[in-house]
């Protein structure tokens, strides 16, 4: 588990003193209207929700647009809507606020999408390949535990979620299923273009290692036989040691990196400033975890594969 003063934050305080956060969140959740109503726990989930039921469903988040999802923290009135909920979707082991909150109450029905999904450990991954280079001693405590949940960023793997979500759609409102298999039938063939377009985008590179802030790309490198190497662990707030920096230093000029991948909802600082020091670039490389604007899950997928391809210089 996190031990660091911010990842305490993600604990489910008594109800009674929790501060009453993410008031923009629509109170759909209980409300008198024909649609099934479903409660997501942060972006990639939400859109699956979303694109599979269309409009027999009422679909909000407990994570708010923009907004970094490990940090999430739960008021009484978003924990008194998962009681009401119709269908609730989140992923066990991502956010401990979450999984307290599903403990405390009894909604309806719920998809645990680790349930589905066959996890991996970063060793599995192969972004431990060089273990003996990186100094991991300062992230053995976090959340994740051994497991990276960051399964979304390989687009084979959504369907196994999707196929979830759509049989718990189908059980609150049998009358609709066709619509709801038609949907996620439709939503599966979108998530099978995307894996031929990196498949064929990242078949032909110069490069296959590629630097991140920290290791949320574990799953698309394992996917497309490329190598992770990060900042951080799975952890995006912890801090690296100077011995793991060092370490990463090494590999960029080992490998000919170019570019030093960060996030849109973390601090970039440490990154940029690595990056200014070894006199390559830094980048956007977006773990898809929460979206703004006219983003959505394909398009920012699509903009990660572009930035891949000019880092790893491929053809």
């Amino acid at each position: 588990m996190f031990t660091s003063g911010r990842r305490a934050l993600l604990r489910l305080a008594p109800l009674a003193v929790l501060p009453v956060v993410l008031t923009g969140c629509a109170q759909s959740a209980g409300s008198d209207d024909d649609t099934v109503h479903v409660l997501a726990s942060f972006y990639p989930l939400q859109m699956i929700a979303e694109q599979v039921g269309g409009d027999r469903v009422t679909v909000d988040s407990l994570t708010p647009p923009g907004a970094e999802p490990h940090d999430v923290e739960l008021s009484p009135a978003q924990v008194s809507r998962i009681d009401r909920a119709d269908l609730v979707v989140y992923l066990s082991g991502f956010q401990a606020a979450v999984d307290e909150a599903i403990e405390q109450t009894s909604p309806e029905r719920v998809v645990d999408v680790a349930d589905v999904e066959d996890l991996l450990t970063l060793e599995q991954e192969g972004t431990e390949s060089h273990a003996d280079e990186i100094d991991h001693a300062d992230e053995d405590s976090h959340d994740h535990g051994a497991l990276d949940p960051h399964f979304w960023l390989d687009p084979s793997r959504m369907p196994a979620a999707v196929d979830a979500v759509t049989d718990a759609l189908s059980q609150a409102d049998p009358e609709n299923t066709d619509e709801y298999r038609a949907n996620a039938d439709a939503l599966n063939a979108r998530f099978d273009d995307l894996d031929q377009r990196y498949t064929e985008g990242l078949a032909s590179c110069d490069t296959r290692t590629f630097v991140t802030s920290h290791e949320a790309f574990g799953y698309l490198a394992h996917r497309y036989d490329l190598h992770q190497v990060g900042i951080s662990g799975l952890d995006p707030d912890a801090e690296p040691s100077p011995k793991r920096l060092a370490a990463v230093e090494d590999i960029v000029r080992e490998e000919g990196v170019t570019t030093i991948f960060f996030e849109q909802l973390v601090s970039p600082k440490v990154a940029r400033t690595l990056a200014a020091d070894l006199g390559i670039d830094a980048a956007v490389l977006d773990p898809i975890e929460g979206v703004t604007g006219d983003a959505d899950y394909f398009s920012i997928a699509d903009d990660n594969l572009a930035a891949l391809r000019v880092a790893l210089s491929c053809s």
